[in-house]
């Protein structure tokens, strides 16, 4: 899995991109660029309505790929599911959903890639397994090792159900304990279930563990 991670530095008109070598070993969370507005088709901001002219000069969001004055194009936000090595230009309204997104890449992935610890159940077994779980660096699998080992691929993960405890009537807080997951084995429609449970004898990582599961309840968003 490791060796197809290698990634190569590409120019695009939008800017640098560091991108993996192989098309197949892209993240499941990355964005293709998107087409531009061609030039003669956008006479106007397409925010604002200002006419373009020698002044008022246009720029595309590399988000989007629309057309826009500089006042409603102003911002360079990181848009790091386009694997962009620098913060690019972006439209207002795609500014802000690239700035949530930057958090998400910041935090919740790199909890996941850190991993946690869980007894892992398959199926409808009785018995569970002491397995590390993590994201892989590629954020392609989920990768669990113990006495066994597992790699499902993250686009073939059809549900994920967080389990909590300590939900009160008035609206007392709750924690997640656990999780389901449901995925399909490639090559086939079969869809196989897992449960991870946190460990009570592990109290020194449990919030490790919440926190892994609350980054993983993002991830299925």
């Amino acid at each position: 899995m490791s060796g197809g991670d290698a990634k190569k530095l590409v120019r695009s008109p939008s800017g640098l991109r560091m991108v993996p070598e192989h098309r197949a070993a892209r993240s499941p969370f990355g964005l293709d660029e998107p087409p531009w507005v061609p030039d003669k088709e956008c006479p106007r901001c397409m925010q604002c309505d200002t006419k373009f002219d020698f002044i008022t000069r246009k720029h595309h969001c590399r988000r989007c790929g629309k057309c826009f004055c500089d006042k409603c194009c102003s911002k360079k936000v990181p848009l790091p599911r386009m694997c962009f090595v620098d913060p690019v230009r972006q439209c207002a309204e795609c500014a802000l959903v690239s700035q949530k997104e930057t958090e998400f890449y910041d935090k919740q992935l790199k909890v996941l890639m850190n991993g946690a610890t869980f007894f892992v159940t398959l199926g409808t077994s009785d018995k569970s397994e002491l397995m590390v779980c993590r994201l892989s660096n590629n954020q392609r699998y989920l990768v669990l090792d113990g006495d066994s080992h597992y790699e499902i691929e993250i686009i073939q993960i059809s549900t994920v159900q967080i389990l909590t405890e300590g939900f009160t009537p008035g609206g007392g807080n709750t924690r997640a304990v656990g999780m389901i997951l449901q995925y399909k084995v490639p090559g086939s429609e079969e869809v196989m279930q897992m449960k991870f449970t946190a460990g009570e004898d592990f109290s020194c990582n449990k919030k490790l563990s919440a926190a892994w599961l609350a980054a993983m309840h993002k991830v299925s968003k």
